[in-house]
C-alpha cells in the first residue's frame, strides 16, 4: 500500500523492496531478479499487472507479471539486469477489459443468455480500443478485424466468440492488452553491482606463510615475501578461484605481541597476529618491511592480474599499541577509568595486542583518515576489502565510508566479516556492504541447511548477499574437526553449489583440522605463527582436496544456473541425512540460449553410508511431471536416467554428493 493510501487498484507488497523502499534492494549484473507485489480489487473484473523498469542508463522496459498461486493475489515476473547502476521501477496495474469481457461471455453463451449482448460489448471494446492513439496501425487494425467477425450473424455466438480465442488474438492482446482503471504503485531502486560483488570464489593465504622457512642453525624463522607468494598464485587460479584474499599486510606491533596459539608471551622471532596493526614502521598505510615493499606489492598485483584473479585485502580498523595513531590521535581510542587505553575483548577472548577506535571521538578526523587509507590502496590496484569485524564500527559510518567509496570507484566490494545477530548482519547489508560472511559455518544438519538456505536465497536476498565459508583462521566447527576427508568434500560442495559465492582457507585442501582444546579453532593457528605447507606432495600422494575443489569451481564457471543467488528450490528425501536441491535457469536467461539446470544431492552424515529414494519436484525443474530424462554427474561423469522417484547411494568416504546436469534433448 502506498503511503498515500490506496489507489483506484490496491498495490501492496512490492518487492524487491527493502523497508519500504528506503534501501535500495541488491542485485548484481546478470542476476536474475524475481518482481512480485499484491494486486486486487473490488468485484470480480480481470485484472492485470507489470513491471516499469527504468535501467541506469535510462531505458525503459515493460514486463507483464503474471497470476501466482490462486487465492493469493500475487502477481510475479522474473527479470534479468545486465546493467551496473541503479535501476528504478514501478508496479502498473489495471483492469483487463477483453479477458473480463472474454470471461462473461464464455459464461453467458455457454449457458444461452445475453449471446448477442455479449457480441455487441465485444465489438464496442474493440472499437475503443483500436482507436487509441498508443496502440500500434497493426493491433488496430486486427482488432478491427475481431470486431467485424464478432458482428457476422450469420454465425452462431459460439463460433463468433471461438474467433476470438486463437493463440494469435491471445498474442495480440498480451502485447497490448486492452486497460482501463490504470494504477501506478511508489518507484523502488534497485542497485545493480558488477558481477564480482555476488558471484565468486575466494581463496584466502597468508603471504607471509608462503615460502617461510625455518632456519636450523638460528633457530628462527625466515617470513615468507610479495616475491616468494608470488609463486602461489598460477595454483590458486589453477584451481578456478577468482579472488585471492590476504589478511593485513601492515607492519605488526611490538607491545603485547600474542606467541603461538594466542599465547600472552611472544618469544623473538614471533610474528604476532597480522590484525594487530601498525609500528614504528607505519600503519594502516604501510606495507610490513618483511613482505617487501611498494614495488614488490605492485609486481603482486600485477601478477594476479595477468592470472585474472582480483586481491581483496583486510581492513581492519583497530590499532596496535605501537600504531601512529596512538601517538598522533590518542583521541580516536577508549581511556579507562584508569588512564590505559582499552583493549579488545570478545569474551571469554582477549586481545590485549589491538585498541578499538572510538567512533565517536573525532567522528569527522577518523572518517577522514579511514577514506584516505580506502582510497590510496584502491589506487595501489586493490578493489575488494574484507572487512574485519565491522559489527563493532556504527552502521552510519558505514553507509557513509562505502557510499561515498562507490560513489567513485563503483567497482569495489566491501565483504563482512561479521560473526553476530542477524539484525546487525543485516544493517551492515543495508548500509552498504556487498558481501557478507554467514552462519553457514554452523549449519551442518539437512533441516537446518534448509532453513538457512532459504533464507539467505529468498527472505533476506534483497539486501543481505551471502558469501559461504566452511572455515576461516579463526573457525574451525566440530563438523569438520571430527568429519575428516569426507566432511570436507561435503561441506566444499555444498559451499560452492548452494550460492555463488564461496570461500575456503588455505589448508582446507589439505584437510587440516585439528583444533586447539576447548575452542574451535586450529591448533598453532596461522594467526600467531609462520605455516608453510607442502601442497604438491599432498597432491601427488593423493591425499589433498585441490582436484575436487579444481571440478566444484570448474562446475561452477560452466553452469550459469549456480551463479545466482535466488533460484534455489528444494525436494524430498526418504533418509533425513539427504539434502536435496536444485538450481535452474530458464533459456531466456542463460549466456548459452538453452536451459540450464543442476541438481545436488547430498550425504550430510559424514560418517556413514545413505541409501534412500529422493523424490523430485518436475515443474521446478522446467520438466513436464512424470518425465524421465537423462543426468550427468558432473563430478564422475557417470550418466543415468532420472524420474520423479530416484534411488540413491552417497559413500562419504568416496563421494558423498551428486551434482547432476540435466541433459536437454537438443
Amino acid at each position: 500500500m502506498s503511503t498515500k493510501g490506496y489507489g483506484r487498484i490496491p498495490i501492496e507488497h512490492v518487492s524487491p523492496a527493502v523497508d519500504g523502499g528506503v534501501v535500495a534492494a541488491k542485485a548484481f549484473e546478470g542476476e536474475v531478479i524475481p518482481f512480485s507485489a499484491v494486486v486486487y480489487r473490488e468485484g470480480h473484473d480481470s485484472l492485470g499487472a507489470e513491471v516499469l523498469l527504468t535501467s541506469p542508463t535510462g531505458k525503459t522496459s515493460v514486463h507483464r507479471m503474471g497470476a501466482g498461486s490462486p487465492g493469493s493475489d500475487i502477481w510475479q515476473t522474473r527479470v534479468q539486469l545486465t546493467e551496473i547502476g541503479e535501476y528504478t521501477f514501478s508496479i502498473r496495474a489495471f483492469g483487463d477489459e477483453f479477458d473480463t469481457w472474454h470471461h462473461n461471455a464464455s459464461v453467458k453463451i455457454a449457458a444461452g443468455v445475453d449471446e448477442e449482448l455479449m457480441m455487441l460489448e465485444g465489438i464496442a471494446l474493440l472499437t475503443r480500443a483500436a482507436s487509441e492513439k498508443t496502440r500500434t496501425a497493426a493491433n488496430a487494425k486486427a482488432l478491427v478485424e475481431l470486431a467485424e467477425k464478432l458482428s457476422d450473424r450469420k454465425r452462431s455466438p459460439k463460433a463468433r466468440l471461438a474467433e476470438a480465442e486463437t493463440p494469435a488474438i491471445a498474442k495480440l492482446i498480451e502485447a497490448q492488452p486492452i486497460r482501463s482503471l490504470e494504477t501506478l504503485s511508489e518507484e523502488f531502486k534497485i542497485r545493480c553491482e558488477r558481477l564480482r560483488s555476488g558471484f565468486g570464489a575466494w581463496y584466502e593465504f597468508f603471504p607471509r606463510s608462503e615460502g617461510a622457512k625455518f632456519d636450523k642453525k638460528t633457530k628462527t624463522w625466515v617470513s615468507g615475501s610479495f616475491k616468494t607468494a608470488i609463486k602461489r598464485l598460477p595454483a590458486v587460479k589453477a584451481m578456478g578461484f577468482d579472488v585471492l584474499y590476504m589478511p593485513p599486510i601492515h607492519p605488526i606491533g611490538e607491545s603485547y605481541r600474542k606467541g603461538p596459539n594466542n599465547t600472552l608471551n611472544a618469544a623473538p622471532g614471533d610474528p604476532g597476529s597480522p590484525w594487530a596493526i601498525g609500528s614504528s614502521a607505519g600503519g594502516h598505510d604501510a606495507i610490513h618491511p618483511d613482505l617487501g615493499n611498494e614495488k614488490d606489492f605492485a609486481a603482486f598485483v600485477k601478477k594476479a592480474n595477468e592470472l585474472n584473479l582480483e586481491l581483496a585485502l583486510d581492513l581492519a580498523l583497530q590499532a596496535s599499541p605501537d600504531h601512529p595513531w596512538v601517538k598522533s590521535n590518542p583521541e580516536w581510542f577508549t581511556t579507562r577509568a584508569d588512564g590505559s587505553i582499552a583493549y579488545a575483548e570478545n569474551p571469554p577472548k582477549k586481545y590485549q595486542d589491538i585498541y578499538p577506535i572510538n567512533f565517536d571521538n573525532d567522528t569527522n578526523g577518523i572518517y577522514a583518515e579511514v577514506l584516505r587509507v580506502v582510497e590510496l590502496w584502491i589506487s595501489r590496484g586493490v578493489k575488494i576489502f574484507r572487512v574485519d569485524n565491522p559489527h563493532t564500527k556504527p552502521l552510519a559510518f558505514w553507509q557513509w565510508l562505502i557510499g561515498r567509496v562507490n560513489t567513485d570507484h563503483p567497482e569495489v566490494v566491501f565483504l563482512a566479516e561479521a560473526f553476530t545477530r542477524p539484525p546487525m548482519m543485516h544493517g551492515l547489508g543495508k548500509a552498504g556492504f556487498q558481501q557478507s560472511y554467514t552462519y553457514f559455518t554452523w549449519r551442518n544438519s539437512t533441516q537446518e541447511l534448509k532453513a538457512y538456505l532459504n533464507e539467505v536465497s529468498h527472505e533476506s536476498s534483497n539486501f543481505f548477499r551471502p558469501n559461504f565459508w566452511p572455515t576461516t583462521p579463526d573457525i574451525l566447527p566440530e563438523y569438520l574437526q571430527y568429519g575428516g576427508r569426507g566432511g570436507h568434500k561435503i561441506r566444499a560442495a555444498i559451499a560452492a553449489t548452494a550460492v555463488p559465492s564461496w570461500g575456503m582457507y588455505a589448508g582446507y585442501e589439505l584437510v587440516e583440522s585439528v583444533a586447539r582444546t576447548g575452542v574451535e579453532e586450529h591448533v598453532d593457528s596461522e594467526k600467531y605463527e609462520y605455516k608453510p605447507r607442502d601442497f604438491e606432495a599432498a597432491e601427488k600422494a593423493g591425499t589433498s582436496l585441490a582436484p575436487y575443489v579444481t571440478k566444484l569451481n570448474e562446475i561452477r564457471n560452466t553452469h550459469p544456473a549456480l551463479a545466482q543467488l535466488r533460484n534455489i528450490e528444494f525436494h524430498s528425501s526418504e533418509d533425513g541425512a539427504i539434502l536435496v536441491y536444485s538450481k535452474h535457469l530458464a533459456a531466456e536467461h542463460s549466456p548459452t540460449g538453452k536451459p540450464d539446470t543442476v541438481i545436488v544431492v547430498v550425504n550430510t552424515d559424514p560418517h556413514a553410508v545413505r541409501e534412500t529414494i529422493v523424490t523430485l519436484d518436475l515443474w521446478r525443474l522446467g520438466i513436464a511431471d512424470n518425465s524421465m530424462f537423462e543426468v550427468t554427474d558432473l563430478v564422475t561423469g557417470e550418466v543415468w536416467n532420472w524420474g520423479t522417484r530416484n534411488y540413491v547411494r552417497l559413500d562419504p568416504q568416496v563421494e558423498p554428493a551428486h551434482i547432476l546436469t540435466v541433459n536437454r534433448k537438443k
